[in-house]
């Protein structure tokens, strides 16, 4: 098993996350596998060290707040240094009882070790290396996580107010997305966020109000172009009760839906769309409709919900018509949408996880 897959399963199952039968697995897995239980023994410390560190760093953080008031509001003062001396007597009075109890508390931690070792299944040097390289990589990608956000901040100017308006895809790895035309609707800026969070300025390059679907393309110099998008753009219709999938951005991370294709025609025998059972909310607008294939055969029109059960996506023929139109009307785009997908034999995790990379939440700043 893959080292952070297998430390994943080890949080949850410390954290209580595993459902009745999966705890049960992994129990039975733990008693007749000694590197696992080792593993989880090790784990339960380091995440127990981690919550002790965290909660030093607020008291102090506490603390240090409370006497910041306290001395604004007069309450206390700065030792005087003339008092420093009463200090020093106290500690030569004092130091002797100090030291001791620091002794027994010295003893007390050689203990307790001496304890978990002793009742601690014996771990081999490579199993603790691999631990310690796991838990390296994860301070590695936290930093550079920690740098991505903060080049994000300097893109979008302070105070700026910022509207989460939906979702869009690529549709062409050099930087054109699809998203629908009421999510970009009276923008001045468009920025749009990929999956790791950074933000990227685009511009809208085609807005088609009929069919509500807008084309944006990425016009920023830290974005780097997509060789091959795994999926494809579907050509031929959808069969009644096909299985699919959503992903999108209803709230600050991405999300995944499931459902079928309910209907063939979208609100009041609309030809342009379709009905599918799965739940969404406006967030979801201008998101992809993949089958079981990954072939993408809708874009989610959350606007057009109008009760609970019912919602409608745009075709994928009208994304090939949109492209068309804007070929025609501007030779300077050249946008080759892909028909075929490469993830079709995959599971659906898999399929996630090559698509979420090139889905994007859409923020717009809005005329004022």
């Amino acid at each position: 098993m893959d080292q952070l897959l297998l430390l994943e399963s080890v949080e949850r199952y410390l954290r209580n996350e595993m459902n009745a039968e999966e705890k049960k697995n992994f129990e039975e897995l733990r008693k007749s596998n000694p590197e696992l239980d080792q593993l989880v023994v090790e784990h339960h410390f380091f995440l127990e060290e981690m919550d002790r560190y965290g909660e030093i760093k607020r008291f102090k953080a506490n603390l240090y707040d409370t006497h910041h008031t306290l001395k604004e509001k007069g309450d206390i003062k700065d030792i005087d240094p003339a008092s420093q001396g009463k200090l020093v007597r106290l500690w030569t009075k004092y130091r002797r009882v100090v030291a001791v109890a620091a002794s027994i508390a010295g003893i007390t931690a050689l203990v307790i070790s001496g304890i978990v070792t002793a009742v601690t299944p014996k771990a081999s040097i490579q199993d603790i290396e691999k631990l310690r390289r796991i838990v390296s990589s994860l301070e590695q990608k936290t930093n550079h996580q920690g740098k991505e956000l903060n080049d994000v901040k300097k893109k979008i100017e302070p105070g700026t107010s910022i509207k989460f308006g939906g979702s869009s895809f690529l549709v062409d790895g050099k930087g054109y997305l699809i998203t629908s035309a009421h999510v970009v609707q009276n923008a001045a800026q468009v920025f749009v966020q990929n999956v790791k969070g950074q933000d990227f300025r685009a511009e809208i390059v085609y807005t088609d109000a009929l069919r509500d679907l807008a084309v944006l393309q990425i016009k920023d110099a830290d974005f780097k172009a997509v060789q091959t998008l795994p999926y494809g753009i579907r050509k031929s219709s959808t069969e009644l009760a096909e299985p699919i999938f959503t992903l999108g951005y209803p709230k600050d991370e991405i999300v995944y839906g499931e459902g079928y294709l309910s209907a063939k025609s979208g609100l009041q025998g609309d030809t342009m769309a379709c009905q599918i059972s799965i739940t969404a909310n406006p967030g979801n607008s201008g998101g992809p409709v993949l089958n079981k294939n990954g072939e993408v055969i809708g874009i989610l029109n959350a606007r057009q919900t109008t009760a609970e059960g019912f919602v409608f996506a745009i075709k994928s023929q009208n994304i090939l018509r949109v492209v068309d139109e804007l070929k025609k009307k501007d030779t300077a785009h050249h946008i080759r949408l892909h028909t075929s997908s490469s993830i079709k034999n995959l599971e659906r995790v898999q399929q996630v996880k090559s698509i979420e990379n090139c889905i994007y939440m859409v923020k717009v700043v809005e005329n004022k």
